[in-house]
């Protein structure tokens, strides 16, 4: 009996010790998958992916030299020339005119590569108006680089330096991205190449009241100057963002960055690469979170109605021939969603639209009265179209201009212009204009340089309604105005 007893013992024992070792096991297992389901705070992974593939930007804007119109001093003028033997030669009417030269401008910032042959992606205020672009790789070669398109609405530019095989870093779904998941933030914030800083998606869809489209990415992970254009991260080493700002009352990081999330990324690059600007889709309406709007009635003393909702955008006006239109909205209406997909406020409905392209289809869900309704339309264009939208050159007018000659500026009393040559088939002809003619002001924007009037004649194609309004005069000296179509029929 008694090794009987020692027996059961032991058996009891290994028994005991069998389910010891499966409850360790089970809460190992348990624990294990709670850190794979929290993410470990380990981001050498994700930091070894993103390093390669984000570049050194230097940008770099040559100095120029401008003749400008000043106000002239009357007490430079007394002293200099008292009694007025010599007249003002250089002015014209209480201004003289004064050669300024500006300086030459360099500034870094970032960018990620995404494609093996060289295709970068940065903001567009790193690039806007450079002259010359250097990027650096991580292993310090040097490559020139060259505009391909840029998106002022999204702060998002594409560029390309010529390269094989380059490092890249794979895009991931910022749809799928949650409140509290870990990333980093990689780039060259002062001019320190290769800076990696973590943090947490602090919020999804936020708007900072800037113009353009809004729906960032907000994240901890310190951003700073020269930040800009770079990665953000998740844990699997995919791109998320692209670092567009801080939000700081010093200038320097001060707990907050934001990105542009890849779900706008991605169609911006992809418009950019074919043709040259965004294919922007446009529902047609203004409105504002339905929050917002019921906190602005009781601001102003009114009594917030009952929209049935809480959540959504509230529409205050529906543009006349656009989708939102089409599809029946109207003032006072709710939109909560559009795709199947959950629309809470004005951010989440920009980049869901912003995703579109003109003539694509959208299903709006809105509530009026308390009651759901849906349609779908054919999303469309500022213009109130589904074609093709391209950015104009100056070709589109079919003539030349030059800056009018000092001989002109004096027998006219001018003191700019440029002057049309060689009118041929175009928006010029077909306007009216013809050879002489001398472009004082174009869209209220004085014409001193072809380069204004290029970029008022690509501003105008994309606008919603493409025409130039031209004051000029003739050499004769006889004033006249002009409507210049610029855009499509």
């Amino acid at each position: 009996m008694k090794k009987i007893s020692n027996y059961l013992v032991a058996g009891a024992c290994v028994v005991a010790l069998a389910f010891s070792a499966g409850a360790l096991a089970k809460v190992y297992a348990t624990t294990n998958e709670t850190t794979q389901l929290g993410q470990p705070v380990d981001l050498t992974y994700a930091s070894d992916k993103a390093l390669p593939a984000v570049v050194h930007i230097k940008y770099v804007k040559n100095s120029t030299t401008k003749t400008v119109d000043v106000q002239s001093n009357p007490f430079d003028d007394f002293f200099g020339d008292p009694f007025g033997f010599f007249g003002n030669p250089g002015g014209n009417g209480g201004t003289q005119k004064r050669q300024v030269r500006t300086p030459k401008m360099e500034a870094t910032g970032s960018g990620v590569i995404i494609s093996s042959d060289g295709y970068i992606v940065t903001n567009n205020h790193v690039v806007d108006g450079a002259d010359e672009l250097t990027v650096t790789l991580e292993d310090n070669r040097e490559f020139n680089a060259r505009i391909i398109g840029t998106d002022p609405t999204t702060d998002l530019a594409l560029i390309k330096i010529d390269g094989k095989n380059l490092p890249t870093l794979p895009i991931g779904d910022s749809d799928k991205i949650k409140v509290g998941e870990w990333v980093i933030a990689v780039g060259n914030p002062f001019g320190f190449n290769n800076t990696v800083t973590a943090g947490i998606v602090s919020a999804k869809a936020r708007t900072l009241g800037q113009n353009g489209v809004e729906s960032f990415i907000q994240t901890d992970a310190a951003i700073n100057k020269g930040n800009s254009g770079g990665a953000l991260v998740n844990t699997k080493g995919e791109l998320i963002g692209i670092n567009a700002m801080l939000f700081s009352e010093t200038g320097s990081y001060s707990g907050y960055g934001f990105a542009i999330p890849t779900s706008i990324m991605n169609k911006v690059v992809a418009d950019l690469k074919e043709y040259g600007t965004v294919q922007r889709a446009y529902l047609g309406i203004k409105g504002q979170d339905v929050l917002k709007y019921l906190d602005s009635q009781k601001v102003d003393g009114k009594e917030a109605p009952d929209l049935g909702t809480n959540a959504g955008v509230y529409v205050a006006e529906v543009e006349d021939n656009s989708a939102g239109a089409d599809a029946g909205l109207k003032t006072g209406d709710v939109i909560t969603g559009i795709d199947g997909k959950d629309v809470t406020k004005m951010a989440e409905l920009q980049e869901i639209i912003n995703s579109k392209r003109p003539g694509d289809k959208a299903t709006i869900t809105w509530m009026r009265n308390k009651k759901t309704m849906s349609k779908t339309v054919t999303m469309k264009n500022n213009q109130g179209n589904t074609k093709v939208v391209k950015k104009a050159g100056l070709d589109v007018l079919g003539a030349n201009v030059a800056p009018v000659s000092d001989k002109l500026k004096t027998q006219l009393g001018i003191s700019y212009g440029l002057q049309v040559q060689d009118v041929k088939d175009g928006a010029f002809k077909d306007g009216g204009i013809n050879d002489g003619y001398i472009i004082l002001n174009a869209n209220d924007q004085p014409m001193r340089t072809i380069e204004d009037l290029q970029n008022v004649v690509k501003e105008a194609s994309m606008s919603k309604n493409p025409v130039l309004f031209i004051t000029g005069v003739w050499p004769s000296g006889k004033t006249d105005y002009k409507a210049i179509k610029v855009g499509q029929d």
